[in-house]
């Protein structure tokens, strides 16, 4: 069975019974694994971290399949859980270290530029570079609506803002990151 053409109300059913759990996660994972990672992998910065992160995602959504009401789409609710789980990696993360000002090691430009899995040529470089200059809510918005190609609407269900305010937000990004890469360009 392709997994891609079976439905979340399929897989929802196989995970929800106890007899088939195991197979409806395995339908889930082939079918959203690869999105989630990258979405995770945005966030954290590497590899290593975006797989472990992943796996947690899938053994919450295992355990608490029961509690998906449908009041959202199932990506849209796997997708609050991974972005959950990375923000409380990464918080974990902060906490274990101890900062200094100008350390520079700790941002994801760096961490991408030392990922031996990653390419940064100059323009991904500088692009990473100016994402994680954002506040953190337009930043999330910024990569939602960039690189998920998640609309207003889904947004504003996903993070409870109204869909005016997002909308400003994602201007907001997009002038900063645009006068980033100016910048970077005159160097």
């Amino acid at each position: 069975m392709n997994p891609l053409a079976t439905t979340d109300a399929h897989i929802l059913e196989l995970l929800r019974s106890p007899a088939h759990a195991e197979q409806g996660l395995r339908l889930l994972m082939r079918k959203y694994q690869e999105r989630l990672y990258w979405l995770i992998r945005q966030m954290v910065g590497n590899h290593e971290d975006a797989n472990d992160v992943l796996q947690e995602v899938f053994i919450k959504v295992y355990r608490h399949a029961d509690s998906f009401e449908g009041r959202s789409g199932l990506y849209t609710w796997l997708y609050r859980i991974a972005t959950n789980e990375a923000l409380g990696f990464l918080r974990k993360q902060q906490r274990r270290r101890s900062y200094s000002m100008d350390d520079e090691d700790n941002g994801l430009a760096h961490r991408l530029e030392a990922d031996s899995w990653f390419d940064a040529d100059g323009a991904r470089q500088a692009l990473a570079e100016a994402i994680e200059r954002l506040p953190d809510k337009q930043r999330q918005v910024f990569e939602l609506r960039y690189f998920d190609e998640m609309s207003y609407k889904d947004m504003s269900e996903l993070l409870g803002t109204s869909v005016g305010a997002l909308k400003a937000s994602f201007h907001h990004a997009v002038k900063k990151v645009e006068e980033h890469l100016r910048a970077t360009q005159t160097m």
